[in-house]
Formats: C-alpha cells, structure tokens, sequence
C-alpha cells in the first residue's frame, strides 16, 4: 500500500465528489420542483419571501451537510481499505442523495400541501 499525502486525499475526494454535487442539487430540486407542481396553483400562494428564504437557507444547508463526505471519504483514503472504498464510495453518494431526498420530500410536502386543494 502506497502512503499518499492529506494533499493528495483531499485533492481525490474533490474530483469525486464536486462533480456529484450538481446531481445532488438537481435531484433535490426536483424534488421540490414536482411537489410545486403537483400543488400548483394553490402552491403559488407559498412563495412568500419568508418562504423563500427558508428554502434558501434549507438548501444551503444541504449542501454543507454534503460536505460531510469529504471528512468520510478523507479517512477511508488514509485507512487500509482506500482501494476498496474508491470501488465502493458510489454506495454512500446514493445513500447520502436518497436521505437528502426524503428530508427535501418533506419540507416540500409542508410548504406545498396539495391536500389543502
């Protein structure tokens, strides 16, 4: 096994992971975009800037809890187990945007409650 510097680790999870993001991102939006939909037009009454600004902040959020991976992923390259986990880090990304997308679902069901309609 080959020692690679923290630089170097950094540098592996970066390329790995920043391209993923976008899929992160867009999955989560269109989340929230289909429930906008699905309530629409009473979902238009929701767009208040208050409302706004929380799902702002909400998907800040989300993608600082994103960076999450970085400090995982970090580890698991310093560790015995690097060849492995880059073979397998794809599970924790899949994991990691199905969570981020329950949690979207239901923040998007609270704000844009189609049962009111």
């Amino acid at each position: 096994m080959e020692a690679i510097s923290f630089r170097e680790q950094i540098t592996e999870a970066m390329r790995y992971w920043e391209p993923r993001r976008l899929i992160y991102n867009a999955a989560l939006a269109l989340i929230v975009l289909a429930y906008f939909a699905a309530g629409y037009p009473g979902s238009k009454q929701s767009l208040q800037l208050d409302h706004i600004l929380v799902i702002f902040l909400l998907a800040v959020l989300a993608n600082v809890a994103y960076c999450a991976a970085y400090v995982v992923d970090a580890f698991a390259q310093a560790s015995g187990f690097r060849e492995t986990w880059r073979k397998h880090r794809w599970i924790v990304f899949a994991t990691g945007v199905a969570f981020a997308g329950i949690i979207a679902r239901f923040f998007a069901i609270g704000f844009f409650d189609i049962s009111r309609q």
